[in-house]
Parts: structure tokens; sequence; C-alpha cells
């Protein structure tokens, strides 16, 4: 990266920071949590990043189930994995 773009996300990176500590509402600030943060707790956790490509209909149906069941994806297709597997 030249001099300037390292400049530009450097303002980008105290932008993002300076605007995360307002406090909301309800007198609490939010939790922002940074990439490197989260990716420490999901190796605590023994989660592994896991990519796959799938038909827009599957992503529609899995979309669908999370949210009746008030869980998030990544919750959904563990479970959906394992049950598979399982089997």
């Amino acid at each position: 990266m030249r001099k300037t773009e390292l400049a530009k996300a450097d303002a980008k990176k105290i932008m993002g920071k300076m605007s995360a500590g307002h406090a909301s509402s309800f007198g609490k600030a939010p939790e922002v949590i940074d990439k490197r943060e989260q990716r420490r707790r999901d190796q605590a956790l023994g989660l592994v990043p896991f990519a796959v490509k799938l038909n827009s209909d599957l992503v529609a149906q899995l979309n669908a189930q999370a949210t009746a069941r008030g869980i998030d994806m990544n919750q959904l297709v563990g479970e959906l994995l394992a049950k598979s597997l399982a089997e």
C-alpha cells in the first residue's frame, strides 16, 4: 500500500472507533468487537470458518428456518450438519 492509502485506512479506523463510542438511548455504550477479537473468541470456542456455495433457494429456506427458530444461521447449519452426519 502507498503512504496515502495507509493514511486513509488509519483515518477510517479512527472514525469508526469514534462513532462506536457513543452511548445508546439506554445509557450504555454498545459492545463493539473488532475482527481480531472475534477471531480469538471463535478460536477459543473451537470454531473454524467454513465457506460454501449454496443454491439461493436453499439459503432462503435456511434463513426462514433460522428466523422461525430464533437462532442465527451458524447455529442452524451446525445443527443440521451434525444431525445429518449422525445418521
